[in-house]
């Protein structure tokens, strides 16, 4: 059994900051890379950031700048630190986990930006 466990999240004003958190645990081969994808009502779920077992990174460019993604692969941990938010960033947002065969996923945080 896999558990992806994810804490954070919550309700901001533009141009403050949220910081969320994701643990995996479990029957899991071998982690390769860990991130964050989101989905605001109406649209299309999509990647805002991803850490890889080089300590790669990739980001959304809508996000560049803004959020920086943290964490440990082989402890199966990562953080993504979200600063000057903006309205557009409210959105329900997912933990990944992926081994080389399957991807695992939370159930979902909300982070809503609101004044």
């Amino acid at each position: 059994q896999v558990q992806i466990e994810e804490s954070g999240g919550g309700l901001a004003q533009p141009g403050g900051s949220l910081r969320l958190s994701c643990a995996a645990s479990g029957n899991i081969f071998r982690i390769h890379a860990m991130g964050w994808y989101r989905q605001a009502p109406g649209k299309e779920r999509e990647l805002v950031a991803s850490l890889d077992n080089r300590d790669g990174r990739n980001y959304a460019d809508a996000v560049k700048g803004r959020f920086t993604i943290s964490g440990d692969i082989a402890k199966r941990t990562v953080s993504l630190q979200m600063n000057s938010l903006k309205l557009d960033d409210t959105a329900v947002y997912t933990c990944v986990a992926e081994d080389p065969g399957e991807e695992y996923w939370g159930q979902g945080t909300q982070v809503t930006v609101s004044s």
